[in-house]
């Protein structure tokens, strides 16, 4: 069987993919139909051989790619739009996944890796994609790392802050965003490996090592990969198209999803909670108008375990549910998933269970209420705990959960991976994937259970300070991003440029941001800060007047039915300062729906700026209207060709919120 050939194409792209026997599978062309640029121009900027659809060593033999001429073709499936390719070797079968879609200019690729020996193999250094990508001349190019938004060099490494990267042509505006869905440490980016011109996404094979024992007849799916073909200053703009491909299809919830507003306890009464407190703050925060009200860390007797703290709520936590329920709320719960106290039952019980250090040493971390072990998920503790947040889950009519602290990665310079032996790793490198593996496995049967359960993976959890990724998304609903400390004033600046830094190419639907306080003034920063992310206060609630509880109500509604009304998900746009947020200038963010409807937050600082000007690529032709949501005043009328030239608002107030309406 020779020169077969398959074409995956949708209204903006299209890829045709060969294979011949003796050379394997390869991509041909991929054209961009928005422009007729073809990406891969008669591979003119290196040697085709590095145009590879997959790579990998098994058992340390020789890399196996795409073009190895022992491959051999077994099927070929094709559908309007996808394709999926089955390749196989002695030991090895190989699907690969291509789909296209008709709302979004963008490909999504996956593998499945099938062991047909009757003997476990190990795979390492596996490469997901590798093509020559080209947009013009190198010297045109421009390439952004962390998170598509940081100048970097063409030739570029990234590595867990890059899930994606943006590569764009300065002549044309045209370029390309790569997105590595491979979670935390484990992935990796890299462009222009010759320095001539391409990309690479794969699994670490440095750093943080990538293995994986196949069972026999065991199949390994790896993380997808996405890459997207775009054009600034159009409809394919990356500011449309990413954040609307994004929380549509990798955000777990999907395109509908809204976030609720969460009230948590952490700051400033982290683990100093109790019933009487708990009591007080509830019928605010339900008066305020929040949707969850969480207990965070200290309501427990200890970590591994759902037994109350039975000193600070002597009367348990059913009348707190009940309580939160009756205001109109529904409750959440703090949770650490493979931190258990030293007194808990699985730590006692199974130290066997407890992850080792480089020493051979049992792990522990440092928690809020001491050292504690951090156990193992690829052992038997990864059922125990499932099951224990289920059973709290079921017991409490828990809404959210927010699951916490270190696995085997540690946010705190605590070293990596799991050196035990007996555990469902084969080795030190093998835990590595294998722990991102058991956390999607605990998700994914909690989800199961509970389909509406909202789960937040905080950044602790995950690995590394601040991080998010599409390989968190496919885990958890939500990503506990930051500790910012509010109380010391370092606030909804800092806040903010978490948000803008991340928000070309996450979802910000996805980024739960603390811990901006309600009490503290501006309250309209604050509030208006949170809008632009999954909205999040905290703060004591009983420092608020009558008045602000008000205030918090009526601005809060609002905003629950601005996002009934328009998809706001469809386009996140930073604005004036963004790249720094600092006192000394204005900042700010746009959030639209594709028909130019939505709001824009301004944030004036200590700027001598008296207006902000702003200029928004919209892709309608449409005449809009704008009010102050914080003076419901017309602020005027303006065309859509008035915003892509600029347009000039004034700052009226040092906070502005201002909402855009589509004019009949």
């Amino acid at each position: 069987m020779t020169g077969l050939e398959w074409n995956i194409s949708s209204p903006f792209m299209e890829r045709v993919v060969t294979f011949e026997e003796g050379h394997g599978l390869r991509t041909s062309r991929w054209i961009h139909r928005r422009t007729g640029t073809n990406y891969l121009p008669s591979l003119a900027h290196g040697a085709p051989e590095w145009n590879m659809e997959f790579s990998v060593v098994i058992n340390g033999a020789a890399p196996l790619s795409s073009r190895s001429p022992q491959l051999r073709l077994v099927n070929n499936q094709q559908q309007d739009d996808s394709l999926t390719i089955t390749l196989e070797t002695e030991n090895l079968q190989i699907e690969i996944t291509y789909t296209a879609y008709s709302e979004y200019p963008v490909l999504r690729k996956g593998l499945k890796l099938y062991n047909k020996t009757s003997l476990p193999i190990t795979i390492t250094q596996l490469i997901l994609e590798s093509l020559e990508l080209c947009i013009g001349h190198p010297d045109d190019q421009k390439l952004y790392g962390y998170y598509g938004v940081q100048p970097r060099e063409l030739f570029f490494s990234g590595r867990i802050d890059d899930p994606a990267i943006y590569q764009v042509n300065a002549q044309t505006g045209e370029g390309f965003v790569a997105m590595n869905e491979v979670p935390g440490v484990m992935k990796r980016i890299n462009t222009s490996w010759t320095w001539q011109g391409g990309i690479q996404l794969l699994y670490d094979t440095d750093i943080f090592p990538f293995e994986r024992t196949l069972a026999p007849d065991e199949v390994f799916e790896p993380s997808k990969i996405s890459i997207a073909f775009t054009k600034e200053k159009t409809e394919v703009a990356p500011q449309w198209v990413i954040p609307t491909y994004t929380s549509a299809l990798l955000q777990r919830k999907g395109k509908t999803f809204q976030p609720p507003w969460i009230y948590n306890t952490w700051e400033t009464f982290f683990r100093d909670i109790d019933q009487s407190l708990i009591e007080t703050l509830i019928p605010i925060a339900g008066q305020m108008g929040y949707d969850i009200f969480t207990l965070d860390d200290g309501w427990q007797a200890m970590m591994g375990s759902n037994e109350i703290r039975h000193s600070h709520f002597p009367k348990g936590l059913h009348i707190i549910r009940e309580q939160v329920e009756a205001h109109g709320m529904r409750l959440g719960l703090w949770l650490a998933l493979a931190v258990a106290d030293a007194r808990s039952p699985a730590a006692q019980e199974h130290p066997e269970w407890i992850c080792w250090d480089s020493k051979l040493n049992r792990r522990h971390t440092f928690t809020m209420s001491g050292l504690a072990p951090v156990m193992c998920l690829s052992t038997p503790y990864r059922k125990i705990v499932t099951e224990q947040i289920a059973d709290a889950v079921r017991t409490y009519h828990l809404a959210y959960i927010k699951l916490d602290l270190t696995t085997v990665f540690n946010a705190y310079g605590e070293g990596p991976g799991c050196f035990a032996k007996g555990h469902d790793h084969q080795t030190w490198a093998e835990s590595l994937g294998r722990t991102y593996e058991n956390i999607l496995a605990v998700t994914t049967a909690l989800h199961a259970e509970f389909p509406d359960l909202l789960i937040d993976l905080t950044f602790e959890l995950w690995g590394q300070k601040h991080v998010i990724d599409y390989g968190l998304l496919a885990a958890g609903d939500l990503d506990w991003l930051s500790n910012i400390h509010d109380l010391s004033a370092a606030g909804p600046r800092q806040a903010r440029t978490l948000l803008y830094h991340r928000s070309l190419v996450m979802p910000v639907d996805a980024m739960l941001i603390g811990n901006l306080q309600a009490d503290m003034e501006p309250m309209e920063e604050r509030f208006a800060t949170a809008i632009g992310s999954a909205p999040i206060l905290l703060g004591d609630l009983r420092r608020l007047t009558a008045e602000q509880i008000r205030w918090y109500r009526t601005k809060i509604d609002w905003f629950k039915q601005l996002r009934h009304r328009i998809p706001i998900q469809q386009g996140f746009f930073p604005l004036g300062a963004w790249i720094q947020p600092n006192a000394a200038e204005w900042d700010g963010f746009a959030r639209l729906s594709y028909t130019g409807e939505g709001v824009i937050a301004l944030f004036k600082n200590s700027s001598p700026s008296t207006e902000a000007s702003i200029t928004i690529p919209m892709i309608s032709q449409f005449d809009y209207e704008l009010r102050s949501v914080m003076t419901d005043q017309t602020l005027g009328a303006f065309s859509a060709n008035q915003f892509r030239a600029g347009i000039q608002l004034p700052f009226n107030k040092p906070v502005e919120i201002i909402e855009i309406f589509r004019l009949k």
